[in-house]
């Protein structure tokens, strides 16, 4: 027997995919699926810090009060996970990596060609400096109106998914936005992160299927 529940999410599992915004090999889902390695952080607001490096003319570090001043964003994107769960029209808001470059707030050295997101407990994830200056990459501390659970990433958490209508931008699976994120490391040279060591595709663009390398 089915239930409403399960009609409905047929019903707009075929709508998104008639809009082709459904990619190979993935299916909707009408959850928020809970998908990490590790333990869940504890949140101190007095200690936390966010830091950005490497290959940056200046070093720049700020706590969570004056994180929470810089120039805020809103994005409604899809999310695709490499678990072939698919979530549509989340609505996130955040820090713009793209933004704090142009107003001036982080000045990129020319070299620079990558970034590693670093994370609590070491966890680090890779990405070209192209896909985080796109619209479809934020560092985001809320999700459909309300902080992040501590699940799903709060305080801070990197997030990557598919805007509608912007076929331009690169559209990794997400787990190229690493959870209770701490710092940005601008690179020089790729280097690969956790999964990607452990044989996950380095570019992982959803709409190839680059799930393992």
């Amino acid at each position: 027997m089915f239930t409403n529940q399960s009609v409905d999410r047929r019903e707009e599992e075929e709508r998104v995919s008639m809009e082709g915004r459904l990619p190979p090999g993935q299916s909707l889902t009408l959850k928020f699926p809970v998908l990490h390695y590790g333990p869940v952080p504890h949140f101190n607001p007095a200690t936390w810090h966010f830091r950005v490096w490497g290959e940056v003319e200046e070093d720049k570090e700020w706590n969570w009060d004056e994180f929470n001043k810089l120039p805020r964003s809103k994005i409604k994107m899809d999310i695709h996970c490499v678990t072939r769960w698919s979530k549509f029209d989340t609505h996130w808001e955040g820090v713009s990596v793209k933004s704090l470059i142009e107003a001036g707030f982080i000045k990129v050295k020319p070299k620079a060609t990558h970034v590693m997101q670093h994370a609590e407990y070491g966890f680090t994830v890779n990405l070209p400096l192209d896909v985080i200056m796109q619209d479809n990459f934020l560092m985001a501390t809320h999700f459909n109106g309300e902080p992040l659970t501590p699940d799903h990433g709060y305080p801070l958490r990197g997030i990557v998914g598919y805007i509608p209508g912007n076929e331009g931008l690169e559209t990794p699976y997400f787990w190229k936005g690493a959870k209770w994120l701490r710092s940005l490391e601008f690179m020089s040279q790729d280097r690969r992160g956790f999964w990607e060591q452990a044989g996950y595709h380095n570019r992982a663009d959803v709409w190839k299927e680059e799930r393992f390398g």
